[in-house]
């Protein structure tokens, strides 16, 4: 038996067997340990470097280039006088899909090393496990804020205006794609601790997340090249309704709004986004919670 690092009171009151925690409520209770792990990490993580932060705005932005240069202008995605069947301001319909999408590799990514990372403390104390993969989804917020401060002012500069309804998407794609980094950071997070294998799983993963979700091209591409059948199961990734919501929220109105938009994405998809990337949060926080009680002993 041991004391939760939560307790904070009298011993005699609560005892609580160390990896039988109360899962994400642990979390909550640990708000200000939250607070700690995640700015270890950015100090960690940025010792050392000349840049420091600015590399949040530097990684995406080559990326960003890369990307128009060879899809936008060499392959003919952005529209112009000679290729009218392009999209209008390209460059915002790719920038508005890459920060989502790099928060999410960058979050599952480093959610799922967290725990064999930090294995060292976790032999020494005892706290909610929990904290570490969820410090790292937090780290991957801080380095998204930067980069949505970008695509906001780029939005600006083209006359975005947008409504309730365009802000309240962009809320929910994230908190969408947020939900599903989490939980499957908790799933492999815990997984990895016994089977390495997780990592290079994930790996691949984050490889394939980029090009199964509309970030450099149209959804319309995919429902007139596979067909709409295929395109109900192309809907069903939490990702793709996520990217396609800050295409809504932040590109279609910087375009002349005749631009067509997923059928039914506010209706139906963003509900059903929100419930599979929630499900996936109930199953990542069942599976580590099943696994924590040994990962003193495997790490």
């Amino acid at each position: 038996m041991g004391f939760s690092a939560t307790d904070g009171g009298d011993p005699s009151q609560k005892l609580t067997t160390p990896g039988a925690g109360a899962g994400l409520r642990d979390v909550l209770k640990s708000r200000f340990l939250l607070k700690l792990l995640v700015a270890k990490e950015l100090k960690v993580r940025y010792r050392g470097s000349i840049l420091g932060l600015l590399w949040s705005y530097v990684k995406p932005g080559v990326q960003f280039i890369v990307f128009y240069i060879a899809l936008g202008i060499f392959l003919g995605l952005e529209r112009s006088p000679g290729r009218p069947d392009g999209l209008p301001n390209y460059a915002i319909y790719l920038f508005s899909g890459i920060v989502l999408i790099n928060f999410f590799t960058e979050a599952l990514g480093n959610a799922s090393r967290s725990i064999v990372g930090n294995g060292g403390l976790i032999k020494k104390i005892y706290l909610p496990r929990q904290l570490f993969p969820v410090a790292s989804v937090w780290v991957s917020g801080v380095h998204f804020v930067p980069q949505i401060v970008i695509l906001l002012a780029a939005c600006l500069f083209n006359g975005w205006r947008p409504g309730v309804l365009q802000l309240a998407a962009a809320v929910a794609g994230f908190l969408i794609v947020g939900l599903l980094a989490t939980g499957l950071g908790l799933l492999f997070g815990a997984v990895n601790v016994y089977f390495r294998d997780a990592e290079n799983l994930v790996d691949m993963l984050l490889m394939i997340a980029t090009w199964a979700s509309p970030v450099l091209y149209s959804w319309m591409m995919v429902r007139d090249k596979l067909g709409q059948t295929f395109f109900y199961f192309y809907q069903l990734n939490p990702i793709t309704v996520g990217v396609e919501t800050f295409h809504y929220a932040f590109w279609l109105p910087t375009t002349d709004g005749a631009e067509a938009i997923p059928p039914h994405l506010l209706s139906l998809w963003i509900p059903v986004g929100l419930a599979i990337s929630g499900l996936i949060l109930l199953i990542g926080q069942l599976v580590f919670r099943r696994l924590e009680g040994r990962f003193a002993q495997e790490l």
